[in-house]
């Protein structure tokens, strides 16, 4: 089994890498294999609502020119995900919020995954970051994993990070959480539980003609 960890941040071993290590030693402590792959930092298009992803049906982005089709693909064989960003004002940094947009828009083989959002911040707006992340995780029928706390670390540099000592312990406890819970979900495919029967999906718009 393998988890795909992708690194949100400007900083390839910044205060972000050294969280989604802490989680990866976790992880491979229990047997999981890992990979972490950096967003880069040069810039990401944003979403322009062309709606090609859709209509072809191909889950690929039509701009092409940045890592997003780039580590979809990587995703897409994977049984995990967690998803690394610093806080930047309180939410996730822009390059990350714009790749996540396009990743999960474009579609992908999400459903009924286990995904964990981890942010660093040298002090305040986790929890806000927190929630932006898990919302991609939630809309798209994946499992959400804790910890023992919220996933987050604190610390300006990476070794104040890996001083975070209540925060370097959760991200690990995290590992273990994910890997516990793949080890479940294949328990079950091999007892032969299936998963959910999706419906025919309704969209509901709230303005109507009177």
């Amino acid at each position: 089994m393998k988890v795909m960890m992708i690194n949100g941040s400007p900083n390839r071993e910044g205060c972000t890498y050294t969280a989604l290590r802490e989680v990866a030693r976790s992880l491979e402590e229990d047997g999981i294999e890992t990979e972490l792959v950096h967003i880069g930092t040069q810039p990401i298009q944003g979403c322009a609502a062309c709606g090609t992803c859709k209509r072809t049906r191909s889950r690929v982005c039509v701009f092409d020119g940045d890592s997003v089709n780039r580590i979809k693909e990587k995703v897409a064989g994977a049984d995990g995900l967690v998803l690394g960003a610093p806080v930047h004002f309180a939410s996730i940094s822009g390059a990350m919020s714009t790749f996540l947009d396009r990743f999960f828009y474009s579609g992908g083989a999400f459903a009924y995954k286990p995904g964990a959002a981890v942010v660093s911040a040298r002090r305040g707006g986790t929890t806000a970051a927190l929630d932006q992340i898990n919302k991609y995780f939630t809309i798209t029928n994946m499992v959400v994993v804790g910890s023992q706390y919220w996933n987050m670390v604190h610390g300006n540099t990476p070794e104040e990070v890996r001083q975070d000592l209540e925060g370097m312990q959760t991200m690990r406890t995290l590992g273990r959480n994910m890997a516990w819970l793949l080890r479940c979900l294949d328990a079950g495919r091999a007892q032969g539980v299936k998963l959910p029967e999706p419906e025919a999906r309704v969209r509901t718009n709230f303005i109507r003609n009177t």
